[in-house]
């Protein structure tokens, strides 16, 4: 059995191992897919299928409401940053950068994305950071800069250089934005931006004159990007949101690089390069402070009314459930709307959807 303060945790290392497989299943079907064309073929496979397992629960009987909160009009502008800042704004410039700048260098800034994350969720979202915590960012960081490091490449800071700065920036707005989300069910979420951001790219692409991969191609690709590419992996990052917060999901994200040198070793012949088994360590002890951080003192939560899934074993769901008999997953989970009380108490805790007080 797996302890619940544990899930978070694995969770982010799911999502990790998952975005990481789609490296080399992008080399892959680069070959045969044109680069605009096959983003949007990942992000459609994402959003369409989600909506098609949306679909199904609903067609079989599911009732997803009872065990997670629906999204209400009051996320609507969470939603659109998302999709505007992850789905979009993002990728696009992105792609475009690409074209300009060499790819030592773009594999280098790409890095930057982790790192943003937890400069905006210190400085405008207020999450509590430590040494130890900035420790393993900059370890893990480290890590991916050793690994992406080819000094036989060509390199060049430019305009374009700075663009994919700037689309890191994006994801990080995407991933700390999704805090204000987190306690919301995450699958109409993901589904919507997948949708969205395949649809506008899908346009792009045919602007460009890009011609579409033959239909069984095309089906595989979206099935890429329905596990790897955003659907699966990115329900995953909104399940760790929840328990650890952005800037410790984030820095757990980060390991993906290799999970997809891990998997192009077993496709690709090719042997792990001398900077692996120096980069492997070092993320190594970056991931054991993340996963072993210890956090506890007195604070207090202020009285609140919302929406979330929910069991009652943890110190902050004592409510009763006045005249009804919630639907309980087969972990005792639930959904509906509770209050709760101010509480002054102390136990080890991280930035979850209860804990996001300040460090003053």
């Amino acid at each position: 059995m797996i302890a619940k303060n544990r899930l978070p945790v694995i969770y982010a290392l799911l999502a990790a191992a998952l975005f990481g497989s789609s490296a080399p299943a992008a080399k892959i079907l680069l070959t045969e897919i044109s680069p605009v064309t096959l983003g949007a073929l990942f992000y459609l496979g994402s959003g369409f299928g989600l909506v098609a397992y949306l679909w199904l629960d609903r067609l079989l009987g599911g009732d997803r409401h009872s065990i997670e909160a629906a999204v209400t009009r009051s996320d609507i502008p969470s939603v659109i940053g998302i999709v505007l800042f992850g789905g979009i704004l993002a990728p696009m410039i992105l792609m475009v950068s690409l074209q300009y700048t060499p790819s030592a260098t773009a594999s280098l800034l790409l890095n930057f994305e982790p790192v943003a994350t937890t400069i905006i969720a210190v400085l405008f979202f207020h999450e509590a950071v430590g040494r130890r915590i900035y420790t393993a960012l900059g370890l893990i960081t480290a890590s991916c800069v050793i690994l992406s490091y080819d000094p036989s490449a060509a390199w060049g800071i430019s305009i374009a250089a700075l663009g994919i700065l700037l689309a890191c920036t994006c994801w990080a707005l995407d991933n700390n934005i999704s805090r204000n989300v987190a306690a919301k069910d995450p699958v109409p979420i993901v589904a919507i931006k997948g949708a969205i951001a395949g649809i506008v790219m899908a346009l792009i692409a045919f602007i460009l004159g890009e011609t579409m991969p033959s239909p069984s191609l095309a089906i595989i690709t979206m099935v890429v990007g329905f596990f790897s590419y955003g659907g699966i992996t990115s329900v995953f990052f909104f399940w760790a949101l929840r328990g650890i917060g952005t800037a410790r999901a984030g820095a757990i994200l980060a390991v993906s690089p290799f999970f997809g040198v891990l998997i192009s070793l077993l496709v690709f012949p090719d042997p792990l390069s001398p900077e692996f088994y120096i980069a492997l360590p070092v993320m190594g002890v970056g991931a054991y402070l993340l996963m072993t951080e210890h956090h506890s003192h007195m604070h207090t939560h202020p009285a609140i009314f919302h929406e979330h899934r929910h069991d009652h074993d943890d110190l902050h769901h004592d409510h009763i459930h006045m005249g009804f008999e919630p639907s309980l997953s087969s972990s005792g989970e639930h959904c509906h709307p509770h209050q709760h009380e101010e509480l002054i108490h102390e136990h080890p805790h991280k930035p979850d959807i209860h804990h996001r007080h300040s460090h003053k």
